[in-house]
């Protein structure tokens, strides 16, 4: 008997718990570049990327040499145990490519969860202090700290009861919802003057690029003023960059575009090109804080994963994948915005680099959320053969994280499709 999605969706509802969601109801077989295969033999064009970890797209050569040439050497060790050089070439790498003019070390753990976990804790052992300051619309894992961090209960923490303490959350800054620089200051300096003191805090940790609250940007005079009042108070700024970094927004890490430089920065995703790994790169001093065990993991930094980031970096300066990212951002934002001209229905189409998102509303009111075409796009969209993926707080954004080695005719394709379901939806 063949297997099918339907049949193999039973068997996941019978062993899995439902709380590990799935977008599409697809088992997928195979996939190249940007291309998926279900186990029925149909064909997907991939816009989504593995949400935001496959900039070199699904298994590209590079990383699959790099990946077999280190299985024939050591798998595992724990690097705390046995060390290995592919862990300390690619902590070179990324210390000489994360934004600032200072020296710099680099961790190595697996997940992004775990890499914001970890900035939290040089934070707080650097400062001595224990509060940290997140924004509204921000994503920063499920893990009990960091869901702490999540702004967003339903469906993150949702029955979960109260996450850990010693969290305070100020407006992350959006134009289109009419939250102003000035707006976004003022909300840190209410926590300053109702909640908790600048001396009580250890860090400021924001996304340059909100992801799961809907790719809005963090205005550069923004970031610049944190910048300041991070050095003002002695207080630490964590740029998150595990969705907005290895490549997608144009640059390495989406900060290089900010004028600052975060103290920490975390990255994940993309860097392994499909392979867990994480980490945390900061300032020498900071990252020295914690003595020898405080930090690591038994898989942190695996051989297999590290070799799979090295293989990826090379890709992206042979390929040229910083300019081509900008070349498929444009691309698709043009074929957006043509889709836009005809749909008063979508609000907003914005990005940076391809990091892309389109902001589906009621009859054309940016304050009417419409969470329910969003998600009849995404599902008519699956049916003519494309994967998409939505988020926001509302729901009512699509999101585009297409593999940046896509061809330029599959992401015409991609947008004639979405063209397609817009025309017979809205």
């Amino acid at each position: 008997m063949s297997k099918t999605n339907e049949s193999l969706m039973q068997r996941r509802v019978a062993a899995v718990p439902r709380g590990v969601g799935q977008i599409h109801p697809i088992f997928c077989e195979r996939a190249e570049n940007a291309t998926v295969w279900d186990v029925e033999g149909r064909e997907y064009i991939d816009f989504a990327g593995g949400i935001a970890v496959l900039n070199t797209g699904h298994l590209h050569p590079k990383v699959v040499a790099a990946v077999q040439k280190q299985l024939t050497k050591v798998s595992h060790t724990c690097f705390q145990v046995l060390a290995y050089e592919p862990y300390v070439e690619l902590c070179e790498k990324i210390n000489a490519m994360v934004p600032g003019d200072f020296d710099k070390k680099t961790l190595l753990v697996t997940t992004g969860s775990e890499a914001v976990e970890n900035a939290v804790k040089i934070a707080r052992a650097t400062t001595g202090r224990a509060g940290v300051i997140a924004f509204t619309g921000g994503y920063h894992g499920r893990t009990m700290m960091t869901l702490g961090l999540t702004g967003k209960v339903v469906p993150y923490s949702a029955g979960m009861g109260i996450m850990p303490g010693n969290t305070f959350r100020a407006q992350y800054p959006c134009a289109l919802h009419g939250v102003s620089t000035d707006d976004a200051m003022a909300s840190i300096e209410r926590i300053f003057k109702n909640d908790a003191e600048p001396r009580d805090i250890a860090a400021i940790i924001l996304e340059p690029v909100q992801g799961e609250g809907g790719f809005y940007v963090a205005p550069k005079d923004f970031m610049q003023r944190l910048r300041a009042l991070c050095d003002q108070h002695g207080i630490l700024l964590i740029a998150d960059e595990v969705q907005t970094g290895a490549g997608r927004t144009g640059t390495f890490f989406a900060m290089e575009q900010m004028g600052v430089a975060a103290d920490l920065t975390t990255f994940a995703k993309s860097i392994a090109g499909g392979f867990p790994l994480a980490g945390v790169c900061g300032k020498a001093e900071y990252m020295d804080t914690i003595a020898p065990g405080g930090l690591g993991g038994t898989y942190a930094g695996s051989p297999i994963a590290c070799a799979a980031a090295l293989a990826v970096i090379e890709v992206f300066e042979e390929e040229k994948l910083l300019d081509r990212c900008k070349a498929v951002g444009e691309r698709v934002v043009n074929g957006l915005k043509a889709i836009q001209a005809r749909h008063n229905s979508i609000g907003e189409v914005r990005n940076l680099g391809a990091m892309i998102a389109v902001e589906l509303c009621e009859g054309g009111d940016i304050h009417q959320p419409n969470p329910t075409l969003t998600g009849q796009v995404v599902a008519k969209a699956r049916e003519k053969g494309l994967i998409l993926l939505s988020c926001g707080t509302y729901g009512n954004v699509l999101r585009v994280l297409v593999p940046l080695t896509a061809p330029d005719a599959q992401l015409d394709k991609g947008v004639a499709i979405i063209a397609e379901c817009f025309d017979e939806l809205a």
